[in-house]
């Protein structure tokens, strides 16, 4: 499958983004590109997502990315908030975006997504027979994305800023390894970011989508060619 040419945004995102990096972590890129405009007028839509494993990079259309931001989808949003450091490509378009990024924020999907999503890896970890190393490993991992979400959601709802390096790695180590082998040493940890997702937050109850909205449209402006005189 070929990759897409107009890539707007793209950066190093992952353990490395997190601080939870180590020698043998993998090297995760998310980016998001343009279709050329004149590929959506037709009986069939372009592809939204391109994901290649060698190296492991994804990129997602733009307005595919518009849609799952605006839900708060915790992998997706993290792009607009990388650090300087970690963009790899950075056009005008992706700059303007990362400037209207507080308008995909809303209470309710913060809520939903990072909890749903924490909650999503306790339930993994349930299942886990640790007893096998290489599953021992996946539970670990799972138990520190478990961390890594509460720490980032409960954040988020109270400042309305995500923050993606955990404010201490070595703590979400030793925490993920411990859940791994007692996952119910999550519930705690679970139940206090739900109670503190119960008190008022600073983020609005609604996205704000004319941004996203108006973006979208200088990105389809941006990237269409009008067809040549016959």
């Amino acid at each position: 499958m070929s990759q897409p040419r107009h890539v707007l945004l793209s950066g190093i995102v992952g353990s490395t983004a997190y601080g939870l990096a180590h020698a043998g972590s993998d090297l995760d890129r998310l980016g998001l590109f343009a279709v050329p405009t004149e590929a959506l007028h037709g009986l069939d839509r372009p592809a939204e997502s391109h994901v290649t494993t060698a190296p492991d990079r994804t990129l997602h259309e733009a307005a595919k990315w518009c849609r799952l931001a605006l839900g708060c989808n915790p992998t997706a949003s993290e792009l607009a908030w990388l650090p300087d450091e970690l963009y790899e490509i950075r056009t005008p378009l992706g700059a303007e975006l990362i400037e209207i990024r507080d308008s995909f924020l809303s209470a309710g999907a913060v809520r939903s997504s990072y909890l749903g999503y924490a909650q999503q890896q306790f339930r993994k970890l349930l299942t886990r027979d640790t007893t096998d190393p290489a599953t021992r490993a996946r539970a670990a991992k799972h138990a520190r994305h478990l961390v890594r979400l509460v720490e980032q959601g409960v954040r988020l709802h109270e400042t309305g800023e995500i923050v993606l390096r955990v404010a201490d790695p070595e703590q979400v180590r030793e925490l993920g390894e411990r859940i791994a082998d007692r996952p119910d040493l999550a519930t705690t940890l679970l139940a206090d970011a739900e109670h503190r997702f119960t008190r008022p937050g600073v983020l609005p109850p609604a996205p704000d989508r004319a941004p996203a909205e108006a973006w979208l449209r200088r990105v389809r402006a941006a990237h269409y060619t009008p067809p040549a005189d016959h």
